[in-house]
């Protein structure tokens, strides 16, 4: 039996169903926390569930950020010094990353709410999440509004990368699975991964 929602009942459920059910249409995606800090030294942690890339040369990631009428500390921090970090989120701290979802006030760090710890490294201003297996620091390129929903889309560019070396394989993919990195769905869902099959570089 096949269900059938049109838009005018996707758009009548309850604020948090809805949220729920539309989240998790676009299937499994990559889990990520993303560490700034403000110009005072308060660090802040969020999980974020829309990282994606946006190109390779140069080395562009990008994430959604809710709209900014109400207060968002990432995006805040993130504008005011442009560097950032995102960490990979692993199934021994998935319960902890959750936790950063949690609305703190401002001068209450996550890092220390949750157990995470905060790490700095090669005079890099942002912190990195020392329990994450692979960590980049970001640069911020730019910003840009959806007009639609008036969420944002930032974009930066990799500064540095740190992962185990073991999972670097020569043909430049990092063995993400091998690196414990986790999937989520929906808002609550983590999932740990296996791979099928790697496909060669298809062509007509």
């Amino acid at each position: 039996m096949i269900t059938h929602f049109d838009h005018h009942y996707i758009t009548d459920l309850e604020d948090r169903k809805r949220a729920a059910l539309v989240n998790s249409l676009s299937g499994f995606k990559s889990l990520n926390l993303i560490g700034t800090v403000n110009q005072e030294g308060q660090t802040n942690l969020a999980i974020f569930n829309s990282v994606v890339h946006i190109g390779a040369n140069p080395p562009l990631l990008g994430f959604i950020s809710r709209p900014d009428s109400v207060e968002k500390h990432t995006l805040e921090n993130i504008r005011k010094t442009s560097c950032y970090t995102i960490n990979h989120i692993t199934q021994d701290i998935f319960e902890q990353a959750h936790q950063t979802s949690a609305r703190y006030q401002r001068e209450q760090s996550e890092f220390y709410a949750t157990g995470l710890t905060a790490d700095y490294k090669n005079n890099f201003s942002a912190p990195f999440v020392h329990e994450s297996n692979i960590q980049m620091g970001m640069k911020l390129k730019e910003i840009i509004r959806v007009k639609t929903n008036n969420t944002l889309l930032v974009i930066g560019e990799i500064q540095d990368l740190y992962f185990p070396a073991e999972i670097w394989d020569e043909s430049g993919i990092l063995d993400i699975e091998k690196a414990g990195s986790i999937a989520g769905s929906s808002l609550d869902g983590y999932h740990t991964t296996q791979l099928i099959k790697r496909m060669k570089y298809a062509k007509p």
